[in-house]
């Protein structure tokens, strides 16, 4: 079998895990996108549902609209509650979904909005999202790791079964948050600084890390984090080889934050007006994002194939490292 029909074949067979989604968290966004990931194959998407600009109450309204709209289109969609959900939705050609958060403003400085959170469908959450908060610090600020409430968060995710998110955080606060955590960490999306420099992107260290607590990184294919030009497959390739290469092949997955075409615009704007979330040095004013679609997963499948890759190294890096690391820190 040619290596293009083997990789489409294989992106089909596999289970297929997206580990976090770049759209816009709004009330008002438009779900029926969501058939961008399903018509992919994508098994399993972790949606975005609000981050540190955003109140509290804001990112609970929206998890209420996308429910609403989850529950209204369960012939396509399934809200896990558990592991076994997802072989469920695979089983009945459904695509498995769960919420996450990145960052901890959602939390108003109250640990009781942890099983909150978690009990309406949030399995993942970023301690910081690109700035400090009350938690711990974001890779565009002055890091000073964990504060108290940011320890005690970890341990209250541990126990009510919420996979600890290090994406976005500064390099203090996901080293602490890796140290202290009793499950898995992960970044959900994230590059090696090695293959592209970018505050955003992490350090062999923080790989390394990473990999020791079980967990895994995340490759995100948004073009500022990959390198110049367009998102291909080959770039994409270039981060999920380097980070097997210092994490191996168990402790790497994929977290496209592919966002809707239609947010752009609104995107644009937000990151213009709150320059101290994305600073100009590292956004630039005249930075257009494009992104590596879920539909050009049998190119990144047929990339790893000529790169020597075995179907093995390709299954987990699509879904079954993130499967297990799901298996170990949900409840």
């Amino acid at each position: 079998m040619a290596f293009e029909e083997a990789a489409s074949e294989l992106t089909r067979r596999t289970l297929v895990w997206d580990a976090h989604s770049g759209f816009m968290p709004d009330r008002s966004a438009n779900l029926e996108n969501l058939a961008l990931w399903r018509d992919a194959n994508v098994d399993f998407l972790s949606i975005n549902v609000g981050f540190d600009l955003m109140p509290w109450h804001d990112c609970v309204a929206t998890i209420a609209a996308f429910r609403r709209w989850l529950f209204e289109n369960q012939d396509r969609y399934l809200l896990v509650q558990s592991v076994d959900d997802i072989a469920a939705a695979k089983a009945s050609r459904r695509m498995a979904v769960a919420f996450d958060l990145e960052g901890m403003v959602a939390l108003d400085g109250r640990i009781e909005m942890v099983r909150f959170y978690r009990d309406l469908g949030v399995r993942q959450m970023l301690f910081a999202y690109n700035r400090n908060n009350a938690a711990g610090g974001g890779c565009h600020d002055e890091d000073g790791g964990l504060t108290d409430f940011g320890r005690a968060v970890i341990a209250e995710m541990n126990r009510v079964g919420m996979i600890v998110d290090v994406s976005h955080a500064g390099y203090r606060t996901s080293m602490e948050a890796m140290e202290i955590s009793q499950a898995p960490v992960i970044f959900s999306h994230s590059n090696p600084s090695a293959v592209q420099y970018h505050q955003r992107n992490i350090a062999d260290e923080q790989i390394r890390a990473c990999a020791a607590t079980g967990g895994v990184v995340g490759a995100v294919g948004l073009n500022l984090f990959l390198g110049e030009g367009a998102p291909t497959a080959a770039r994409l390739a270039d981060h999920v080889d380097y980070l097997i290469d210092i994490a191996g092949p168990d402790h790497v997955a994929l977290g496209l934050d592919f966002g809707f075409p239609v947010d752009l615009p609104g995107i644009e704007r937000i990151v213009a007006d709150n320059s101290d979330f994305w600073p100009p040095d590292q956004y630039p004013l005249d930075f257009h994002p494009a992104f590596f679609a879920p539909s050009g997963l049998p190119e990144l499948a047929d990339e790893l194939l000529h790169r020597g890759h075995g179907e093995p190294v390709i299954e987990g890096v699509f879904g079954k490292n993130m499967l297990r690391v799901a298996e170990q820190a949900w409840q």
